[in-house]
């Protein structure tokens, strides 16, 4: 007989000690799942049935699937749904310099933290590449040109990532000077400009 599909996700047995290994064993579960399925297969249920656990316990520790993956696979130190509301906080011609202080105010203070790590990883694994365009541009940036309901928005979300990930690789990886040490403002006054071309602007 084969399984029904909710018999189909391992269980790991055992009573759990407490919140902390709740979220411990949710974390190991949606590293394996992400890269299994993807961003838009791996689902809630499918994660926290991999872990052991209620799938309510996603949304309790992490807010949902998008800050699971943000810190299971990204470790990017931040909410991203609270992320986008900031980014669109403000006027629409204001986004690319929003985007650009953000960006750094995340990194920045933990020196790149593991940006460098998500790239090495991005470079030599390719179901984590996918993963992440998925998550990027499927996930955040298609959000921004949702909202500002322009033309061409997968194509503005993937000139934004080509952007974004530049600036961390120059800032935090291979620390080109004088960009790698460069204050916050001259960062915005250089980058912002072209992150709102490819939001609002004409391509061409």
């Amino acid at each position: 007989m084969n399984p029904s599909p909710r018999q189909t996700e391992p269980k790991r047995r055992g009573r759990r000690a407490g919140g902390e290994d709740t979220k411990a064993a949710l974390l190991a579960a949606a590293r394996e799942v992400f890269v299994e399925r993807g961003y838009e297969g791996a689902t809630v249920r499918s994660i926290a049935g991999r872990a052991g656990v209620d799938a309510a316990m996603v949304n309790h520790w992490f807010g949902g699937k998008e800050g699971l993956f943000a810190e299971a696979v990204l470790q990017v130190p931040v909410d991203i749904n609270a992320l986008v509301e900031r980014l669109l906080d403000g006027p629409d011609e204001g986004i690319g310099e929003r985007i650009v202080r953000n960006f750094l105010a995340v990194w920045d203070p933990i020196d790149g933290g593991p940006f460098a790590a998500m790239v090495r990883s991005v470079t030599s694994h390719d179901q984590v590449a996918e993963v992440l365009r998925g998550f990027f541009v499927q996930t955040l940036l298609k959000r921004l040109t949702t909202h500002l309901g322009v033309a061409d928005g997968e194509l503005r979300a993937t000139l934004l990532a080509s952007q974004i990930f530049g600036m961390g690789m120059v800032r935090y990886v291979v620390r080109f000077e004088p960009l790698a040490s460069a204050d916050v403002d001259t960062v915005v006054k250089a980058i912002a400009p072209n992150l709102q071309r490819y939001l609002t602007g004409d391509l061409g």
